[in-house]
C-alpha cells in the first residue's frame, strides 16, 4: 500500500482527503482565511507539506492564488468560509478568471440537509455555486460524502484542461470535517485522471504555418499571454529570430520578450507597433483574444489604412472557441502555442527563410528601432526634471534600476499602471504583474504577496498608488505576519486621478447638457493617507519621499532591510494626470477605425 492509499475500511476525515488530493498535484502553498466550517482541511496542510499564508481578506487570497499560478506555471490555490467568506472573495474570483490565471477556490457551505436547496433562512448561506458558475470555468457542490474523490477530480482536470481561469469547488462543512470510508484509490495520481502533457498541434497546420511565414514579406508576431502562461517565451524568441519578425503584444503579455530586444517593440511604443503592422502582410498571433485593448485586431492599429497591403493572420490558441472571433484567420491551429512554436521552429531550421528575405526584414526592423528610439527620447525627456514633489516618471524608472532584472513586479491602479508600462522596462517573461484585463484597483497589493511566497529569493515590490492602496492597506500586517518582505512603492497625489482627468475634460459638456450651474469636479479627491506611518504602525519599515534625488536610497534601504516596507513617494498631482498615451488608452474602447 502507497502513502497515497487509503486502508480498506479505515474512514478519513473529508478536509484531510481534500489536503492529500492537493498534495498528490503538486500544491505547497494555498491561500486562505481559516474558519471552523473547514477545520478538517487546513489543519491536514502541514502533515502534507502544504503552506497556508492567510491574508486579512478573501479578496487578496485570490489576488495571491492567481500572482503565485502566473509566476510559476503551477496551481494557484485559494480559500474561503461559507457565506461572509465567500461574499468577499468574489471580486477577486471575477478578476483572476477573467485574467485567465489557473487558480482552484475551495470553499465551505452549510451542512447537507440545510444547503442546496436552502431550507429557507439558513445562516450564512447563499448560493455560492450559482454566483460562482458565470465567472468561473467550472463550479460544483459536493452533496454527499461519496463524491468528494469524484468532483475534486473534476474540478482539477479542469484546472488544467484549455485556457486557464478559476475553477470552484463548494464542500459542505460536516464533509469538511467528519470522518468517512473513502476509496483505497481515492488518492490518485494526476496522469490517472487528466491530461498531463501540452495540448497537441497538427504538424501538416505547422508545415503550412511555415510556408506562409517563408513567403511573406514583412510577418509581425503579436504575442498574448497564452504565450506567458504556456511558458514558451524561450521559443517565441527563437522563431522571431529566425523569421526576422518583431513581436508586439497585448497588455497581459508585457515582457515574453525583453524589451532591449530590437526585435520587441513594447506597448510604451504602440506608434511603432502600429507602423510596424501597417508595415506587415502577415500576422502572426500566439494566445491572445485580440481583445479590446488590442483594437479587436481591426483598424488603423492593425493596417486597416493601409489597403494595398494584403493583411493575412495565422492564429494559434489552446481555445479554439476565441479563434477567428474578432479577427478572420486564413490559418486556424487549435494547441499549445509552445508546442506549436517547438514545432515550427524545427520546420524553419530544416528550410530557413532565404537570407535575402531575411535581410530585407532586418532593414524594416531596423527601421522601427530608429522609431522606437525617437518615441523612448521623447518619454525619457521627463526624467530631467528634478523638483519635489517628483514628476511620476521618476519613479518606475528609478525602482527599475534599484530592483533590477531579476524582481518581480506588481503593477496596479489607473494612472499608476499606465507611468510603470512606459517608464519600467522589462527583461523577464516572468516579471511583470497586473490584472491587464480589469484593470482591478487593489488587487496588487495581494498579488505582491502571491509573487514573494512563490519566490522567495527574488525582489519584489508593488508601484501602486494612493488610491488603491487605501483599498487593501491591512495587507501590510499580513506581509509582517507571514515574513514576506515585500517593497509597496506608493505614488501619492490624493486623488482619483484618471478619472479626474476624464472628468475635467467632459463634466462641462454633461452639465451644460443638464442645465446645472456648476464648476469643479466630483469626489476625485481625498484627504492623504501616510502609509509611512501605517506600515510603520503594522511592525513593516516607513520612508517618505518627495525628493527624486532622494528616493534611490530609500528604496535601497528597504531592499537592503529585508523586511516588509512601504515607501511614501508624493508625485506632482498635475503630471501625475497626463500619463502618456492617454489617448490611445481612450481609443481602444471605442470601435476600431481605419
Amino acid at each position: 500500500m502507497t502513502q497515497s492509499e487509503t486502508p480498506a475500511g479505515k474512514q478519513q476525515i473529508g478536509g484531510e482527503l481534500l489536503a492529500r488530493m492537493l498534495a498528490a498535484e503538486g500544491v505547497t502553498t494555498v491561500f486562505g482565511i481559516i474558519d471552523g466550517t473547514y477545520l478538517g482541511l487546513y489543519t491536514a496542510f502541514e502533515k502534507y507539506g502544504i503552506r497556508l499564508v492567510s491574508p486579512r481578506h478573501e479578496t487578496c487570497a485570490a489576488h495571491m492564488a492567481g500572482a503565485y499560478a502566473r509566476s510559476t506555471g503551477r496551481l494557484g490555490v485559494c480559500m474561503a468560509s461559507n457565506g461572509p467568506g465567500v461574499a468577499n472573495i468574489l471580486p477577486g474570483v471575477a478578476v483572476e478568471s477573467g485574467e485567465g490565471n489557473r487558480v482552484l477556490l475551495i470553499t465551505s457551505c452549510r451542512r447537507t440537509g440545510i444547503a442546496y436547496p436552502e431550507r429557507g433562512g439558513t445562516f450564512q448561506y447563499f448560493d455560492q455555486v450559482g454566483v460562482t458558475a458565470p465567472m468561473t470555468k467550472w463550479s460544483g457542490a459536493v452533496h454527499i460524502p461519496e463524491r468528494l474523490p469524484e468532483l475534486t477530480r473534476q474540478a482539477l482536470r479542469t484546472c488544467w484542461s484549455g485556457r486557464p481561469g478559476v475553477v470552484h469547488l463548494d464542500v459542505p462543512e460536516n464533509i469538511m470535517n467528519s470522518a468517512f470510508e473513502f476509496p483505497a484509490d481515492a488518492v490518485r495520481q494526476p496522469a490517472t485522471y487528466r491530461p498531463t502533457s501540452p495540448l497537441a498541434v497538427e504538424l501538416s497546420q505547422v508545415s503550412a504555418a511555415a510556408n506562409m511565414l517563408r513567403e511573406a514579406d514583412f510577418p509581425v508576431i503579436h504575442a498574448g499571454s497564452g504565450i506567458v502562461h504556456a511558458g514558451a517565451a524561450s521559443e517565441l524568441a527563437a522563431v522571431a529570430e529566425a523569421l526576422a519578425a518583431p513581436i508586439t503584444c497585448s497588455w497581459g503579455a508585457r515582457g515574453v520578450l525583453d524589451e532591449s530586444s530590437p526585435l520587441a517593440i513594447p506597448n510604451s511604443t504602440l506608434a511603432a507597433a502600429k507602423s510596424a503592422r501597417s508595415r506587415s502582410d502577415l500576422f502572426l498571433v500566439l494566445g491572445s483574444r485580440l481583445g479590446e485593448t488590442d483594437w479587436w485586431g481591426r483598424g488603423h492599429h492593425w493596417g486597416g489604412s493601409e489597403p494595398e497591403i494584403p493583411k493575412r493572420c495565422i492564429q494559434v490558441d489552446i481555445d479554439g472557441e476565441i479563434i477567428g472571433r474578432n479577427r478572420p484567420a486564413d490559418l486556424a491551429v487549435v494547441g499549445d502555442v509552445k508546442v506549436f512554436l517547438a514545432a515550427l521552429l524545427a520546420e524553419l531550421q530544416g528550410a530557413a527563410v532565404p537570407e535575402s528575405v531575411l535581410e530585407q526584414r532586418r532593414q524594416q526592423v531596423g527601421a522601427l528601432v530608429e522609431e522606437k528610439a525617437a518615441i523612448r527620447a521623447e518619454l525619457d525627456a521627463a526624467l530631467a526634471g528634478m523638483d519635489a514633489p517628483m514628476h511620476p516618471a521618476h519613479v518606475p524608472s528609478i525602482a527599475r534600476r534599484v530592483f533590477g532584472d531579476d524582481a518581480l513586479l506588481a503593477i496596479d491602479g489607473g494612472n499608476t499602471a499606465v507611468w510603470c508600462a512606459h517608464y519600467y522596462r522589462n527583461a523577464r517573461p516572468d516579471a511583470i504583474h497586473s490584472t491587464f484585463k480589469f484593470g482591478m484597483l487593489g488587487a496588487g497589493v495581494g498579488q505582491a504577496l502571491g509573487l514573494k511566497a512563490a519566490h522567495p529569493d527574488r525582489p519584489v515590490v508593488c508601484i501602486i498608488g494612493d488610491g488603491a492602496m487605501g483599498m487593501h492597506p491591512q495587507e501590510i500586517e499580513t506581509a509582517v505576519r507571514e515574513k514576506l518582505p515585500v517593497v509597496y512603492l506608493v505614488m501619492c497625489d490624493r486623488q482619483w486621478g484618471m478619472v479626474k482627468l476624464t472628468q475635467q475634460f467632459g463634466i462641462g459638456e454633461l452639465r451644460a447638457a443638464m442645465g446645472i450651474e456648476s464648476e469643479g469636479t466630483i469626489n476625485t479627491d481625498f484627504e492623504e493617507i501616510r502609509f509611512d506611518q501605517v506600515a510603520t504602525a503594522m511592525g513593516a519599515l516607513g520612508e517618505r519621499v518627495a525628493d527624486p534625488a532622494e528616493l534611490e536610497g530609500a528604496l535601497r534601504r528597504a531592499l537592503d532591510s529585508g523586511r516588509p516596507a512601504v515607501v511614501h513617494v508624493d508625485v506632482e498631482p498635475t503630471a501625475h494626470l497626463f500619463a502618456p498615451n492617454l489617448l490611445e488608452f481612450k481609443e481602444m474602447h471605442g470601435e476600431p477605425v481605419g
